[in-house]
């Protein structure tokens, strides 16, 4: 019986294409690994910047007001770093700003009780309630502020893992001539060199880097309108 020509190719030893192709595919496969196992062992360092990516902790000069961002945590760590600011003469007035909880109630209100408490005279602090729902509503608000009592230079004191996306809003929503330097609060519940050994580190974590995809795309076509205060 006469061989067919398929039977005598598929009897053929493999080629140096078919030895080539597995060899590249062994090597790929051992960079993958190599490249996993890099990650493994520098994985402290990586969390530990990615961590710190969101912190923006600027240096204070003299300027016209103190901002506090709304939603200060349970140990007021935004009042406690605002009022640290105050009193080192950084600025002459404190904004708490902060939205409604009830017609009756607001979160200014009660970072206002919290900067009485760590010693801010009543007339250097101004409440602000407002209806904002998130950063870029609370940053529209307070640039209305800003404009109407014709304060340009401002420090803006927020957590320290809400500083990166504070920033990127508030350079765009702010008016024109404003000067801007951010300050962070240090927070109990996140540090930003283990942020990844608990709950509620991953939780914040999470909710930032969301939150700062959902701020660039709907402030893309925004342009910086802000300057650091020199």
């Amino acid at each position: 019986m006469i061989p067919r020509p398929q039977d005598r190719m598929a009897s053929r030893p493999p080629g140096n294409g078919e030895r080539g192709g597995i060899f590249f595919r062994l090597l790929f496969l051992l960079f993958f690994l190599c490249l996993v196992f890099a990650a493994y062992l520098l994985r402290h360092p990586l969390l530990r910047m990615a961590g710190s990516f969101w912190v923006v902790n600027e240096t204070p000069v003299p300027a016209d007001a103190i901002v506090i961002l709304g939603d200060d945590n349970y140990a007021a760590d935004r009042a406690t770093r605002a009022a640290e600011l105050f009193k080192a003469g950084w600025a002459p007035r404190i904004i708490a700003s902060g939205r409604y909880l009830r017609p009756y109630a607001s979160i200014a209100e009660i970072e206002q009780h919290d900067l009485l408490d760590r010693g801010v005279p009543k007339d250097a602090i101004v409440p602000f309630a407002h209806r904002a729902e998130n950063t870029r509503e609370e940053a529209e608000a307070l640039s209305q502020l800003l404009t109407t009592r014709g304060w340009k230079r401002v420090l803006l004191v927020t957590s320290n893992y809400h500083t990166r996306r504070a920033d990127y809003i508030c350079e765009r929503a702010f008016s024109p001539g404003t000067t801007l330097r951010v300050v962070a609060a240090p927070d109990y519940e996140y540090d930003p060199r283990v942020w990844w050994q608990s709950r509620r580190g991953v939780k914040i974590f999470s909710h930032e880097l969301v939150g700062m995809f959902v701020a660039m795309w709907e402030m893309r076509h925004e342009d910086v309108q802000t300057t650091g205060i020199v």
